[in-house]
């Protein structure tokens, strides 16, 4: 592994605690050979990967692992721990904790070195022999895969050595490997049943094993990509089945050998982003599920796929969607329905957030008469405030005018990949004609996906399908999209746009105060989730226009004020009281104090995980008064994110900030208090102090007023 490791990056007696302090000794080592640039900003990234996923693993290993500007080349650290730390893998703390740190911009040969050494964490020898090692050079040596370095390890074998036997062994083919063993496998199976069915393990199954093709994708893709990869392979080799995996992470991936896809008999999708290309397996036994499940359980997930194809079940979908799983076995309706609502959403908001800032840029720089000014096209003086104001306010105008046809299309897109493009952008393009504006689009959308997917199910002649997807396709769904929406529902869901117009520009009073509290409530209940999004979107549809009302812009306040108001509140809180907190969530809350301000509602998160009957109803009722407060101030907002640093854009600035406070100081108050009486519950009943949160018991120390 050249020198990504040597015996300065190996602690044999890490005396941490902690995951977070585990991270910080051995990226201290990282940071005195001059690997690291910025030890607090690289933690950081590491604390972020943590968040998405935990990197624990089963067998007592801990990967944490990030890709960081603040790494000046790719660097691997190994400690080994007496106590055990927790990591969040379900079968107990681990021992081994390898500490993979990757630049942002990685080449390829490096970060193919990272994820062979996640091949080999999948080896028990391997394993073995570094709880064996003696000496930090060994170890590191071990690692790197030199010749005789299990000797120096106590004699325990190089699991190095054993991972590129694992190649050469019958029945397993490294997609990864150039593509050699993958095409060996596919010449092989044109002598088969060549279908590539269920049926290869029926008549044809004596013949021959039953094969799998697999696909592992992780966020990062240096480490549980290619450790779920190996895991498979490992699980296939002693279930007596060919497996092939294709691994997509950071370094790329080649495609498996259109072959041996043919000829599979079965695929399993372990993945944690969408699948690139997830249409190749279509029409085949296909088992989709996490990342974490390729490594803990893989022959769980070989008897699940080869249940499917004895069954004869076909479950992959006719085209890979861009949201991961969507649509998957057992889900309902409903939870679809969201995923596609929220897949138009996600690629809606930039848009809102780029047009959203130009315009309030233009206001605060051309004053409000900027949106009767003439065109910069037509008049533009360089030396003109008021000339600038003007074409910060046309450029939003323009990027606002994406808004409906982007949710519409991407809504479609959700439904049913790039088949529902077309459809979807004319469907939200006439929504905007006929003045049906968001609902419009969310409507558009729906039936742009729903169209497309009946036209995929029809019987195509042959001659047709190699038109299908550039000519058929968006002719046929185009013209239906575009006759539903002028034709049929176009005007009424017009009407329903407006009359919920008319309704929010003629709030006012008690009805004000109360859509301010719900909507504050919506915000805080799920810190992200779909719950707030649909807040979010909410408030965003109000002022997606070039002149929005002034009960639109009052709603976009509150909505902002109530989302900062979770993570400022629970930094509050541990700066109060970090007696109540552990050592972890007070580092957390140092980090809040900066997701807040940004209106990121996400930086509660690792509170509400900790302790949700606690931190989500204090972060509700903050919530909810702080939309409240804003909406009885008159507060009003023209951008639809930006937080704190988007105060002097906002109508009444210094009520709104009161506003947000009293919301801060409400919900730290009531965290405190709950988790105060816990406490105290929990000293008189057991005369300790209590268990919180994922990681340790919290310390006796005294409480800080």
């Amino acid at each position: 592994m050249s020198e990504m490791i040597t015996a300065d990056l190996v602690d044999l007696d890490l005396s941490a605690d902690t995951r977070e302090a585990a991270a910080r000794a051995l990226a201290e080592r990282m940071l005195a050979r001059g690997r690291v640039t910025d030890l607090d900003g690289f933690l950081a990234d590491v604390a972020a990967r943590e968040a998405r996923m935990p990197t624990g693993l089963d067998g007592g290993i801990g990967i944490p692992h990030c890709r960081s500007a603040h790494v000046t080349e790719p660097t691997l650290a190994f400690g080994r721990s007496t106590a055990g730390i927790d990591f969040g893998a379900a079968d107990g703390p681990a021992d081994l904790i390898f500490l993979i740190a990757a630049p942002a911009g990685a080449d390829e040969a490096h970060l193919t070195i990272l994820s062979s050494l996640a091949r080999q964490l999948m080896d028990a020898e391997f394993t073995s022999a570094l709880r064996a090692a003696t000496d930090a050079g060994a170890a590191a040596a071990l690692i790197r895969g030199e010749e005789g370095a299990e000797d120096d390890a106590a004699g325990a074998e190089a699991g190095a050595e054993a991972g590129a036997e694992a190649g050469a062994r019958p029945g397993v083919a490294h997609a990864e490997a150039g593509g050699e063993a993958g095409a060996e496998v596919g010449a092989d199976a044109g002598g088969g049943s060549g279908g590539g069915s269920g049926a290869g393990a029926g008549a044809d199954g004596a013949a021959r094993p039953f094969r799998i093709v697999a696909v592992t994708s992780c966020p990062t893709g240096i480490a549980h990509t290619y450790m779920a990869a190996e895991s498979l392979e490992n699980a296939g080799r002693e279930a007596g089945v060919e497996v092939v995996v294709e691994t997509q992470g950071s370094a790329g991936f080649t495609r498996l050998d259109p072959a041996v896809i043919a000829a599979a008999d079965g695929v399993i999708l372990a993945h944690d982003v969408p699948v690139r290309e997830k249409e190749r397996f279509a029409g085949k036994p296909t088992v989709d599920t996490g990342v974490k499940a390729g490594i803990s359980r893989p022959a769980e997930l070989i008897a699940e796929v080869r249940e499917k194809a004895a069954r004869g079940e076909a479950t992959a979908p006719a085209a890979g969607t861009p949201v991961d799983r969507a649509g998957a076995p057992g889900e309902g309706y409903g939870t679809r329905l969201r995923t596609w609502l929220m897949s138009g959403v996600s690629y809606m908001v930039p848009f809102v957030a780029a047009g959203g800032l130009l315009i309030a840029l233009g206001f605060a720089i051309g004053g409000y008469t900027v949106n009767k000014a003439p065109s910069v096209m037509d008049h533009f003086v360089w030396t003109e405030a008021d000339s600038w104001g003007a074409l910060l306010f046309q450029i939003g105008g323009v990027a606002f005018g994406f808004l409906v046809p982007v949710l519409a299309g991407y809504i479609a897109y959700g439904m049913a990949d790039r088949p529902g493009l077309v459809p979807g952008f004319v469907g939200g393009a006439i929504a905007l004609t006929v003045n049906a504006g968001f609902l419009g689009g969310l409507a558009a959308g729906l039936l742009a996906g729903g169209v497309v997917m009946a036209i995929g199910r029809a019987p195509i002649p042959a001659a047709l399908r190699g038109i299908m997807p550039v000519v058929v396709i968006p002719l046929v769904s185009s013209a239906v999209v575009g006759f539903l929406m002028f034709v049929v529902i176009g005007k009424p869901i017009a009407s329903a746009q407006k009359g919920m117009t008319d309704w929010l520009n003629g709030l006012g009073g008690a009805n004000a105060v109360l859509l301010g509290a719900l909507l504050g409530l919506m915000m805080c209940f799920d810190l992200g989730g779909p719950v707030n999004k649909v807040a979010y979107a909410f408030a965003t549809a109000g002022i997606a226009v070039a002149d929005p009302s002034d009960s639109a812009m009052k709603i976009m306040a509150a909505v902002m004020a109530a989302g900062m108001v979770p993570p400022l509140a629970m930094a509050l809180a541990t700066t109060v009281r970090g007696g109540l907190f552990t050592r972890t969530e007070r580092e957390n809350g140092k980090a809040a104090w900066v997701l807040g301000i940004s209106f990121i509602s996400e930086g509660a998160i690792p509170f509400a995980a900790a302790d949700p009957l606690r931190v989500i109803p204090s972060s509700m009722l903050g919530g909810a008064v702080t939309g409240a407060l804003s909406m009885v101030f008159g507060a009003t907002l023209r951008a639809p994110h930006g937080g704190i640093f988007v105060v002097p854009l906002i109508g009444n600035p210094f009520l709104y900030l009161v506003a947000l406070a009293a919301g801060v100081c409400v919900s730290a108050a009531s965290v405190i208090v709950l988790k105060g009486l816990r406490r105290q519950g929990a000293q008189d009943a057991e005369g300790g102090p209590e268990t919180s949160g994922a990681f340790a018991a919290v310390p006796k120390e005294s409480v800080t007023a």
